[in-house]
């Protein structure tokens, strides 16, 4: 069978009114921030996005067989990399892909798992440079899920030390950082003040930084699904273990919470440094709505990071996140600023420090 050459057309610019609609189900902050991208920028950023979701859909959905993820993470895998796919392979894929969507309880991600097989060819439509860039991201991200799928597999495994946190981190989302960087130098000349090695630093560190906000925000419905995040080695520096983690975090044993507040703080300063490295990475760019697609995280991230320390490792049992409320009240204060260095700076400060929505703003 002869392999599915795409046509030649001029580079994909902007969205499509589906993706917005994709976008907004399955993203809040970030897909926000893609809209607001120069439109040369958002088909990949978006495409590159949606995919990653997709996959991580797969790798995330526990309630099924784990042998039945790893082909469909695979089969996805194969079609991302590959520089073409014939009709048969985009037959067998669309085939798991609706099959898996079928037994989604969400339906966001019911949608986004639909309509993987009508995107996976949109990647065609972007420039050879684009392309490769997407292809490399989304194989260090693949890699990093399916190393969370053999990790996690069979009831409740930790990761065992900070290295392999690091890892990982970097593979799902310090990568995604560098990515970004890469394709505003290619599509935005001048797009910096600081050099190119200095804004690929301070990405990388700035996506590790949304991902261990992400783990920690998580960590008591992960440890519920029998994934601990939280190194082992650095447990056992407070006399804790996962299992101990896991029986404590449903109804907030007091005890145990006590002995993890030390290292929950140490997370949690951690992920503010990285988050700061990325204002500073957001208040170097130049073009405007560039500079504001890329403060959104870490700003929605700051305040995460405020409300998280409120609740202390309490938040195991909670489900902490910035209210809508309070995300449209960011956003007018920055459009009242202009979305001027200044204003950044200024609010990820205020964001980091209060707890209280009128302080903080």
């Amino acid at each position: 069978m002869h392999p599915v050459r795409p046509f030649k057309r001029p580079p994909r610019q902007g969205l499509s009114p589906d993706q917005r609609q994709l976008l907004r189900g399955v993203s809040r902050s970030f897909g926000l921030s893609i809209r607001l991208l120069p439109p040369l920028l958002q088909a990949p950023v978006a495409l590159g996005y949606l995919l990653a979701r997709a996959t991580d859909t797969v790798a995330d959905t526990t309630s099924l067989p784990l042998a039945e993820r790893q082909v469909l993470l695979d089969h996805m895998s194969h079609a991302v990399l590959a520089p073409r796919i014939n009709a048969h392979e985009q037959a067998v894929l669309t085939r798991l892909a609706h099959a898996f969507a079928a037994q989604q309880t969400d339906p966001d991600e019911r949608a986004l798992m639909q309509a993987l097989p009508r995107y996976l060819p949109l990647l065609f439509e972007l420039t050879e440079a684009d392309q490769a860039s997407v292809r490399q991201v989304l194989g260090h991200i693949t890699r990093g899920q399916q190393l969370d799928m053999t990790r996690f597999g069979h009831g409740l495994q930790a990761l065992q030390t900070e290295a392999e946190l690091s890892d990982y981190t970097w593979l799902v989302a310090g990568c995604v950082g560098e990515f970004w960087t890469e394709l505003c130098a290619r599509h935005v000349p001048g797009y910096s003040l600081l050099s190119q090695t200095e804004m690929l630093r301070y990405g990388r560190s700035y996506g590790m930084g949304l991902q261990r906000l992400n783990i920690i925000r998580d960590a008591g419905a992960d440890l519920a699904a029998g994934r601990c995040y939280w190194p082992v080695q650095t447990l056992a520096l407070a006399g804790l273990t996962p299992n101990m983690l896991a029986q404590a975090a449903p109804n907030g044993e007091a005890e145990t919470l006590k002995a993890l507040a030390p290292l929950y703080t140490q997370w949690l300063d951690l992920t503010q440094s990285q988050l700061a490295d990325g204002i500073r990475y957001a208040v170097a760019l130049q073009p405007l709505r560039l500079r504001l697609a890329s403060a959104l995280p870490a700003l929605i991230g700051a305040r995460t990071v405020a409300l998280l320390r409120q609740a202390g490792p309490a938040a195991l049992s909670l489900r902490v996140k910035m209210p809508r409320s309070e995300m449209r009240t960011l956003l007018w204060h920055v459009v009242r600023g202009w979305g001027s260095p200044a204003t950044l700076e200024k609010l990820f400060a205020q964001l980091s420090i209060s707890p209280a929505r009128d302080a903080a703003l």
